[in-house]
């Protein structure tokens, strides 16, 4: 059975530490426990389960440049006297506890003035003494407690995050209108013919009328402004005939109010609108939090090391760096401009940037493209481009990046185009009848079949059914941008998935040995010896080897850049490395450390990506689509992909990012509409180029490159649910479409013969609009417990 940190609530695996009668996994979280503890913030547990966080511990915490003057006051919010305030974003928070911790930071530091958190921006803004807390420590002091904050060019820009409110202040406009147009109208609807009705009526028109034109012309606006950028485009868009219904019954309420022939229909039009906006407002609902459309500038550090040719280091701002600048990167640090490696040994993770899962040994006189991430040493680079020059800001400037969506190709707008220009000749036809019957009965009718024709229900079907679907979708780690996103995905028939990082996990490896047996104290000598090596395959094995770690002192220690190391351990000389290193012929197409002892080859490590579990049966229920396969990568898995995928279409290895974006590319230009599932930036513009973009991420919080969905890694075998679910939203959008036609059949059959007045019109409309609501709310939840359980 496994057991659970009490801190972070995740599954102890490695390391098993028993402190006050708890588990811990790590001393990360051991030392949090203490220090909240120890501070009397031991409810900390008790407001939430799983509300800990495991702290950071990767070597990625270095904060000595925030302490540089320039770096300093551009990070700050304010800084007078002894008193700093700073904001940082802090992705991972997620729940009150999160909340009440970092709201109590006054109690754990004495230098901390108060600190104050937006849950729906992810930050806190902290008030503390900048005399006694220098802001790099302020910064280390929230990652030991796991709350580890994000620095980087973006947020260094300081951009107001605008929050567009005026959708908000429309719909209250229009139901401010509503409620009280309605009050006024009562005693119209109870009809009567008593002095105090006759002395006011004319007052309550009045007032009507004032409330409901600042609705039709300023909460309405959107509406206006959407057919005419649909018309200027040669587009009849749903809002043309919605405008036209919008005019006509505030045209025909007029009249009535100055003939003294009713009371016109100003509340029935403020409540079409009232409820008209309010699918908007649930159409627009998004993951604030998420950040679906990233740039270099989120991948990139603020500031840099820079050195001069006396050694002399400074803290500058990246913006500051000039061709001909020699800088230090450090283990774990992304190298942000491309540079010619002066000095050190170059062990570059390029995985994020080309795919590549293996990393790259560099020597001095190496070029080094900007993105790639420093495994091991300090390196000294010399700068051969800006980083507005360098490889990574060029890629993300190719014209994939500036794609526009117009959302005039929907499926509402393409029944719309025809349903306007019906219903205006069934007026015309109808009008022409009844000039030569009856020409005050002519005006009626009209009025009414374009009251009754206006197609409000179908303007509500698809905000409020994909509203709901991307609810439904997010409950289950599936977060979809926008609505228009769903309508694409639903018509997806071709799947393109990265290889490295998507259909496997990100972080793990299948390890395999070939040689002799080896013993255990060969094994003991082994693990001291990968002990002392940054190499990421060398940390992966030591993790791996069942063996104790007898921290045994080296001898001779040798380190050959980008093929191996070798040491004395107990009076046996072991080399560890490549094939070459070792004595041996190398195997192309694999990833493996090999290990001599004595000049005595012992056998070889291979390290194989793991795939995620249960994808067989994921490309079993997406047998319908068309898949490829792409891959930084060579083709050493080829095979072992063609047993997961039997299916497959079509497999591409040692893809550049350029690459993958032109496969993408053409599979359009085949006229197949195409979703890409990518992780890294070296996916970016494959994922922008394609109709749907699905970035995958196994910490929600973790960067992910622009996109138009982001999935959690854990839900990716779960696929041909999101495809299916996005499709049954289609089924149920077109159901509501037949419904709301119904109603406009019927209406429009009672309006041509002169059985229905412009009152009754304006009554049955908003029945229709309510019954496609009611409709389209009970059977998406219907279709999300079909496919998540009674979890919909």
């Amino acid at each position: 059975m496994s057991e659970n940190c009490f801190h972070c609530s995740q599954t102890i695996e490695k390391e098993r530490i028993v402190f006050d009668d708890k588990l811990f996994c790590c001393n990360g979280c051991k030392s949090v426990y203490e220090i909240l503890s120890l501070n009397n913030l031991g409810n900390f547990y008790e407001l939430n389960k799983q509300s800990g966080i495991r702290p950071s511990t990767d070597n990625t915490a270095q904060y000595d440049y925030l302490d540089t003057a320039e770096v300093f006051d551009t990070v700050a919010d304010f800084s007078e006297g002894n008193t700093t305030l700073v904001t940082f974003k802090i992705p991972v928070i997620h729940c009150s506890s999160c909340i009440w911790l970092l709201e109590s930071l006054h109690t754990l530091n004495l230098n901390i003035h108060y600190s104050q958190v937006n849950f729906t921006r992810k930050t806190v803004q902290i008030s503390f003494n900048h005399k006694n807390l220098k802001l790099s420590e302020l910064a280390k002091f929230l990652t030991n407690l796991g709350y580890k904050p994000i620095i980087n060019l973006e947020s260094a820009e300081k951009k107001e995050e605008f929050l567009d409110k005026s959708l908000l202040i429309k719909l209250t406009v229009a139901g401010f209108g509503f409620g009280n147009g309605m009050f006024f109208a009562f005693p119209e609807y109870m009809g009567g013919d008593d002095f105090w009705m006759r002395q006011y009526k004319d007052l309550f028109r009045f007032l009507m009328f004032l409330l409901a034109t600042p609705v039709v012309f300023y909460s309405a606006s959107d509406y206006f402004k959407s057919a005419w950028f649909g018309l200027k485009n040669k587009i009849v868009n749903i809002d043309v005939p919605i405008v036209l219904g919008i005019l006509v019954l505030y045209g025909r309420s007029i009249y009535e109010v100055l003939s003294n022939y009713g009371a016109g229909y100003f509340d029935t039009l403020c409540g079409l609108l009232f409820f008209m906006l309010l699918g908007k407002v649930f159409q627009k609902r998004t993951y604030s939090a998420l950040s679906y459309d990233r740039d270099y500038k989120s991948f990139y550090p603020i500031a840099v090391t820079k050195v001069d040719f006396s050694g002399k280091q400074e803290n500058i701002l990246l913006s500051d760096l000039k061709i001909g600048d020699r800088i230090l990167v450090r283990n774990q640090e992304i190298i942000p401009v491309d540079a010619i490696l002066i000095q050190g040994d170059g062990n570059i993770d390029n995985s994020f940037i080309t795919g590549e899962s293996a990393s790259v040994p560099k020597k001095p006189g190496d070029k080094i493209f900007a993105g790639g991430k420093q495994i091991g040493s300090i390196l000294e680079l010399e700068v051969i481009k800006t980083v507005n020059q360098s490889y990574l800001t060029q890629l993300w400037n190719k014209e994939a990046f500036k794609k526009y969506e117009t959302g005039l190709d929907t499926l509402t707008n393409s029944i719309s185009k025809y349903f306007t220009f019906i219903i205006l000749g069934i007026t015309l036809v109808a009008g022409i009848y009844w000039l030569r019957i009856d020409q005050e009965k002519m005006w009626q009718v009209v009025s009414a079949i374009l009251i009754v024709a206006c197609p409000c229900a179908l303007a509500l079907s698809a905000p409020f059914t994909f509203g709901h679907i991307m609810r439904i979708m997010g409950r289950h780690k599936f977060y979809v941008k926008d609505t228009l996103t769903i309508e694409k995905l639903s018509k997806i028939d071709t799947l393109v998935f990265d290889k490295t990082g998507t259909i496997t996990h990100n972080k793990k490896a299948k390890i395999v040995f070939e040689g002799k047996e080896i013993s255990a104290l060969d094994l003991e000598n082994i693990k001291t010896l990968l002990k002392n090596s940054n190499h990421p395959l060398s940390r992966s094995l030591y993790d791996y080897l069942d063996a104790t770690d007898g921290n045994y002192p080296l001898q001779n220690f040798e380190e050959t850049a980008g093929k191996g190391y070798q040491a004395v351990v107990r009076g046996q000389v072991y080399k560890i490395g490549s094939a070459g290193f070792a004595g041996q012929q190398s195997q192309n197409l694999e990833t493996a450390v090999y290990i001599s002892r004595n000049e005595e080859f012992l056998g070889k490590f291979i390290f194989k990506n793991e795939y995620r579990e249960h994808l067989r049966d994921l490309f079993i229920n997406l047998r319908h689509y068309s898949t490829h396969i792409l891959s930084g990568d060579n083709a050493s898995e080829e095979k072992t992909l063609r047993e997961i995928i039997p299916n497959v279409a079509a497999m591409a290895f040692n893809q550049s990012p350029e690459d993958k974006l032109n496969y993408v590319k053409n599979l359009q230009e085949q006229n197949r509409k195409t979703a890409m599932f990518g992780d890294g930036l070296n996916d970016a513009g494959a994922l922008k180029q394609s109709n749907v973009g699905v970035a995958i991420a196994d910490d929600a919080n973790s960067f992910t490159p622009s996109s138009d969905v982001i999935m959690h890694g854990s839900v990716l075998t779960q696929m041909d649910k999101y495809m299916n679910l996005s499709k049954d939203a289609m089924k149920i959008v077109k159901m509501t479409f037949g419904i709301s036609f119904v109603y406009n059949i019927v209406g429009l059959g009672l309006a041509i013969t002169g059985h229905l007045s412009p009152l009754k019109a304006a009554i049955l409309m908003p029945v229709s609009s309510i019954t496609v609501v009611v409709f389209t709310t009970v059977m998406t939840w219907l279709a999300g417990r079909k496919y998540f359980d009674n979890q919909a």
